[in-house]
């Protein structure tokens, strides 16, 4: 193999590709970037086993070949090269060593047998449907945030999209058993029927991470165990969470007849304002609401008490209820207007929260005892 490359442009694929290798790494393989060169592009793939992205970008390709070498090693190099500089690879003839020149730098890199590195990607994906970028984005960053990390309800460890019939919808909710997050969006041609998939965490972030900048659609196949995103030169095959997402629609609470409507910059620097008090995350935050205000309060026996008044609109029965503040703010980032509501029922019950602009939105939060 011998091809010469834009510094540049290899750059950039090496920075989304070497983003799933793993530092340690028990299997020598999975250390290493698949390098592909063939009819004027340079195809780069990398896997952890459980996903894998490969990128395209064009190339002069004077001999085709493959090989594979360290991931994160030739990434630090391309990037420590000067702006503007061509790279040629060379493989030796015996394909254990790949060369790399550019200007006076030549380096030399240990490349293991490309016939050793593991497909992701095989296999047939019988449903398939094309989304916009910005609306997976979307469905995505409104949700990912509930995501839970406890490992051992790994089937909460992601975000489940799902076909809803009624309304002909696409959705994702995402779940710690503290609080919910749900989106949706009308559902893209060619998604009627989908099973719902369970979207481990690490690749909803690298999806968010990969099609960043993509205006386009985004094309997305799903088989029983794998999902696969493609857009332009890049694709990206994940494996699937083998589990069953619980019925999350019993928790949504549908007769909370108490609407609390608060300006949302003013009560999520409250809520971070009172909650300095308590050390640890998770404190609860006290809400006394009556009137036109909410009282914020948090005790901490070891450190001492904090109060703020928030104006609000409420014209309900009087009511004190708490929350993880963390989650209260985590919720207010979410929202896009500049009002939040929260619909209660009584201080043992979830909470709804809405945000007025986006009818498509819907959290909710478990209440603490204070």
């Amino acid at each position: 193999m011998r091809v010469t490359i834009e510094r540049s442009a290899f750059l950039k694929a090496l920075t989304h590709v070497q983003s799933v290798v793993e530092r340690r790494n028990t299997i020598p393989i999975l250390s290493n970037v698949l390098l592909q060169a063939g009819d004027g592009r340079l195809r780069l793939t990398a896997t952890d086993l459980d996903l894998e992205i490969i990128e395209s970008v064009a190339a002069d390709v004077a001999k085709p070949g493959a090989t594979t070498v360290p991931a994160h090693m030739l990434y630090d190099i391309v990037r420590k090269l000067p702006d503007g500089a061509q790279l040629e690879l060379e493989q030796a003839g015996d394909g254990q060593r790949v060369s790399i020149f550019a200007g006076r730098s030549r380096f030399s890199l240990q490349a293991l047998p490309h016939e050793d590195f593991p497909d992701l990607a095989a296999g047939d994906f019988p449903n398939s449907f094309a989304i916009a970028a910005s609306d997976l984005r979307g469905l995505i960053e409104k949700t990912r945030f509930a995501i839970s990390t406890e490992e051992t309800r790994y089937y909460l460890n992601g975000i489940y999209f799902h076909d809803v019939a009624a309304g002909s919808m696409l959705r994702a909710v995402a779940t710690d058993g503290h609080r919910l997050a749900q989106a949706q969006i009308a559902r893209p041609e060619g998604a009627k029927g989908m099973p719902g998939v369970i979207v481990p965490r690490k690749t909803v972030l690298e999806v968010v991470k990969l099609f960043e900048g993509v205006d386009g659609a985004v094309d997305v196949s799903l088989s029983a165990s794998k999902i696969r995103f493609g857009a332009g030169d890049l694709v990206l095959t994940s494996k699937l969470i083998d589990g069953t997402f619980p019925d999350y629609e019993r928790v949504i609470p549908r007769n909370n007849d108490k609407k609390l409507e608060l300006d949302t910059k003013t009560f999520a620097s409250a809520v971070d304002r009172v909650s300095t008090i308590s050390m640890e995350k998770g404190r609860a935050v006290k809400l006394q609401i009556g009137g036109n205000k909410v009282v914020l309060t948090v005790n901490n026996p070891d450190s001492g008490s904090a109060e703020e008044e928030v104006a609000c609109s409420y014209d309900a029965d009087p009511l004190d209820i708490g929350f993880n503040s963390r989650y209260l703010m985590d919720v207010a980032s979410q929202m896009k207007s500049d009002s939040m509501e929260l619909h209660l029922a009584d201080a043992g019950s979830p909470t709804i929260v809405r945000d007025p602009s986006d009818e498509q939105a819907l959290y909710v939060l478990m209440p603490m005892r204070v």
